[in-house]
């Protein structure tokens, strides 16, 4: 099988390397002439969580963009930013197999946009670990995980062959119900990417702050109302948050001093945060090389939705503002920016103060 990694940062980066491992005939295609010729001087490296390295030579010469030299393929993997992921389709599907397959691993929910380029040969795949890209060629994994893959509809193709392919790259599960599964990861997205790109602090710190834990229960509500008006039912993904357990309730907004339930679930987030206490966020490293951030296809995506379905998003809302003024130079990333945000949307309401 001869197979496309469209996309080699962090995530894709991680792939190309683990199936070139495997003995996979793995073509990498990268963003930039530097990273194409760091991998062909000393091959695709990662160090692990634990601190090893290894590196694997690239099976196929890294490239900046496909030609009918490397192709057709039989399957692309493509694990662009959402920003580009129109482009990179466009620039794959003509070194196609016919009846190749593509597998989407952007977070958000990438699958529909997919469908409408490419059509039915769209595998989705919830990617539940990351990585970064830390030099050029060089890939950390930052977290633990596995890969959860599904059709987005039941006429796609098989996908058991592709969930093999991948357990070379990370443990891989077929799921039933991608959409649950989408919406779920979706929901934590919009809470530690988006938190971490105003904030500009790892995880850790930012759910140490009480403010800001409300603050993310408040996501975790509005993403669970907007899934359940567009008739999805949110999936754990990969044992992580029940995010319809999660969120806040209208009960525990009303509780002038809290509740018991509501302190379980600031515990939750407080034992999150350390676990996950050194995870920094990727659209902060976009924003901070001047690269476009995601925030349209994470909270800007609830937030569409919600005004299409008639569901309040006003958390949301100030997060994606926020986001595009720290872009346009207009405030800074720094975590009294979603402290502000708290107090004006949330205490702004004037219920729940005590127990915010």
């Amino acid at each position: 099988m001869k197979v496309a990694v469209v996309g080699c940062g962090g995530i894709g980066g991680v792939m190309a390397a683990s199936l070139t491992r495997a003995g996979v005939d793995v073509t990498p295609v990268v963003g930039n002439e530097k990273v194409a010729q760091a991998i062909s001087r000393a091959g695709l490296r990662v160090r692990e969580l634990d601190g090893t390295e290894w590196s694997v030579p690239a099976s196929r010469t890294p490239v900046l963009a496909l030609s009918d030299d490397e192709g057709p393929f039989d399957l692309a993997i493509v694990a662009t930013q959402n920003t580009t992921l129109e482009i990179a389709l466009a620039a794959t599907l003509p070194h196609l197999m016919p009846d190749a397959a593509i597998v989407t691993c952007q977070n958000g929910l990438p699958e529909d946009r997919a469908r409408s380029l490419v059509g039915n040969r769209v595998i989705g795949c919830v990617v539940g670990w990351g990585a970064s890209m830390v030099e050029p060629g060089v890939y950390q994994r930052t977290s633990r995980g596995g890969l959860q893959l599904g059709r987005p509809t039941v006429s796609g193709p098989a996908p058991e062959p592709i969930v093999t392919l991948l357990e070379a790259a990370s443990q891989s599960v077929l799921v039933d119900d991608l959409a649950g599964v989408r919406w779920s990861k979706l929901a934590i997205n919009c809470v530690t990417t988006t938190f971490g790109a105003i904030g500009g602090a790892p995880l850790g710190k930012l759910l140490s702050h009480r403010s800001i834990r409300r603050l993310a229960l408040e996501v975790f509500a509005e993403v669970a109302a907007v899934a359940q008006a567009s008739g999805v039912h949110v999936q754990p993904v990969g044992g992580t948050l029940e995010i319809d357990k999660i969120a806040i309730t209208d009960a525990e907004r009303a509780m002038s001093f809290g509740s018991p339930s509501l302190a379980y679930k600031h515990s939750v987030l407080m034992a999150v945060g350390f676990k996950y206490r050194r995870l920094r966020s990727s659209m902060l490293y976009a924003i901070e090389r001047g690269r476009p951030p995601e925030i349209d296809f994470l909270n800007g995506e609830i937030v569409r939705r919600g005004a299409l379905l008639g569901v309040p998003t006003p958390v949301n809302a100030a997060l994606v503002d926020e986001v595009r003024a720290i872009v346009r130079q207009e405030t800074r990333s720094e975590i009294p920016r979603l402290r502000a945000i708290h107090d004006q949307v949330i205490l702004g309401r004037g219920k729940g103060r005590l127990a915010a």
